[in-house]
């Protein structure tokens, strides 16, 4: 008996998915992954071509940014992520300048402001996350300390804008 209960059980849900999979079908729309969120605000700065900051890493980026968010909780990743694989496929290294947000597509360009006193920095998006509730961006370690003043905090309020390529 238990049996014959758990099979049409069974049944009645293939039946119930496969009707809405038709529905779904039917209906025309698309999903366009790792899109960022638009905002209507646009402010657009023109980015001054970086410096050398060392040896192995050179920055050379000519465009425009286009404000994303203000006020933004950004925070830094852990040591113990060093080597580690990414989201993207790339290793992790906490001594290059690379972010890691929820949304915004592998590859993406920010300039990341630091409110408080207006240091910013140009990181690379490599990763998904921060998955802590109220933050809005991971920073490695040497980007979230090229922009705060106090070495010893551990989140920093920032302005994200996107670059414009």
């Amino acid at each position: 008996m238990k049996k014959i209960i758990t099979l049409l059980f069974l049944l009645a849900n293939i039946g119930i998915v496969s009707s809405q999979s038709s529905i779904i079908n039917s209906k025309k729309f698309s999903i366009v992954k790792d899109t960022a969120k638009k905002t209507t605000k646009v402010v657009e700065k023109a980015l001054t071509p970086a410096t050398i900051i060392a040896p192995d890493t050179v920055i050379v980026e000519t465009g425009k940014f286009v404000f994303f968010k203000k006020d933004a909780h950004a925070s830094y990743y852990h040591d113990k992520f060093n080597g580690k694989k990414t989201a993207s496929g790339k290793r992790f290294d906490n001594s290059k300048l690379s972010a890691a947000h929820r949304k915004f597509p592998f590859g993406t360009k920010l300039r990341i402001t630091n409110e408080a006193n207006g240091k910013s920095v140009v990181v690379e998006v490599i990763d998904r996350g921060p998955f802590a509730r109220g933050r809005e961006i991971d920073l490695s370690k040497k980007a979230f300390m090229e922009i705060v003043s106090n070495k010893n905090s551990g989140m920093v309020l920032v302005t994200m804008e996107v670059s414009e390529k």
